[in-house]
Order: structure tokens, then C-alpha cells, then sequence
């Protein structure tokens, strides 16, 4: 990772419109609402999960609050997120579980978090850097992509992923690791047809499709 220091300063510097989604999650700065707002968007574009989650937040924006939704009026708020009837159900569940098991505070460890249902890793590193301010590594389907793409690691799946760069990533750039290559992804890095004439990181990547 020689090249990684300016990799990051590039795309930091580069002028990137970050998805309304993206910036919703860099602005909560708080565990729960990272949580639930992560469920949501799994298998879900952001363009649909972020009024999404501003319909779900004036329902609730507290477990102890959440807990206690009607499922159908949930349901009805999150539409047409994927799977939105089985995420209403989870996400109240969980709130029941944050609320009534855990005082109302969400785990700060992956172990803890990935206990709650449909819950993996990817969501549970988002909301211990997100929520939690805790260096953590969170490795979606950009992330995955752009490392591979760049040729600094070689891995098959995000896990392996996010255990590379473990040990490779400068803590440092744990905690912005992941909005900054989810933004480039969503507009220049995409996964057909990248835009590599407009990427400020080109002379550093090895173009591995």
C-alpha cells in the first residue's frame, strides 16, 4: 500500500457529490439510528433508502419509542425498500431487545451486534465507526470492488476483504474508509464502464476488472 496515503488524500480532495444517503449516516453520529438505518438499506439504492429513513425516523427515532410501532404503519413507512416487511419486523424487534434487555443502549462489539437478526458485519463495523466513533473497517460491495480494482489487495468476498485490509489499512483511514470509496464507487469507480477518465486516483490503480 505505497501508494495508499495519496490514494486517500486525492479522493478526499476530489470534488465528490455524496449520495443524500451517505451523508445522512455521517451526520447521526449515533448508534441506534445508524443501526436501523443500515438494516434498511441493505439490498436497497440509496435514492430509496434515504426518504426511506426520514419516513421511518418521524415514527420513531428511539428503541424505546420503536418498540412499540405498529408493524403495518412501518411497513408502510419504508416502502418500497427491499424486503421491507421482514425489515419492519426486525427493526422493532431489535428496538424491543435495545430497550427492554440493554437498557436502551445499542452493543459496541461486532460480537454483540451480529447477534441480533440480520445483522452482519458489514452493519455491525458501520455502527461502531459511525455510531461509536470506534476504528472499524466497514467493507460493502464499493469497498470490496475498488481495493480489488486498485490491485492493493486480492480478495473473493467482502469478509476477506475486510480482514486484508486489517492489516494492511492504516488505522488511521478505518473510520472514512468507507464513505470515501462508497461516494467514488457511486460516481466515477462503478462497477460496468468505471469512469477512469475522470478518476483522481488513475496513475495509482492497477484497472483489475
Amino acid at each position: 500500500m505505497n501508494n495508499i496515503d495519496k490514494i486517500i488524500e486525492n479522493l478526499k480532495q476530489a470534488n465528490q457529490q455524496r449520495s443524500e444517503f451517505v451523508q445522512l449516516m455521517e451526520d447521526f453520529h449515533n448508534p441506534y439510528l445508524v443501526l436501523i438505518a443500515c438494516i434498511l438499506s441493505l439490498r436497497t439504492n440509496d435514492r430509496t433508502t434515504y426518504p426511506a429513513t426520514l419516513r421511518m425516523l418521524k415514527l420513531a427515532d428511539t428503541p424505546e419509542k420503536m418498540k412499540g410501532v405498529n408493524a403495518i404503519d412501518l411497513e408502510k413507512a419504508i416502502y418500497p425498500v427491499g424486503f421491507y416487511s421482514n425489515k419492519a419486523k426486525q427493526i422493532i424487534e431489535l428496538s424491543r431487545i435495545i430497550s427492554d434487555e440493554m437498557n436502551g443502549k445499542v452493543p459496541d462489539t461486532i460480537e454483540e451486534l451480529c447477534k441480533f437478526n440480520g445483522v452482519g458485519r458489514k452493519t455491525a463495523n458501520l455502527v461502531l465507526a459511525k455510531g461509536f466513533n470506534i476504528p472499524a473497517i466497514c467493507v460493502d460491495v464499493h469497498v470490496h470492488r475498488i481495493c480489488n480494482r486498485l490491485g492493493i489487495i486480492k480478495t473473493k468476498n467482502p469478509e476477506e476483504t475486510e480482514f486484508a485490509l486489517r492489516k494492511t489499512l492504516p488505522q488511521k483511514y478505518w473510520l472514512d474508509i468507507n464513505t470515501i470509496l462508497v461516494t467514488h464507487g457511486q460516481n466515477v469507480c462503478k462497477p460496468i464502464n468505471p469512469k477512469c477518465d475522470q478518476c483522481p486516483i488513475s496513475e495509482y490503480c492497477k484497472k483489475i476488472i
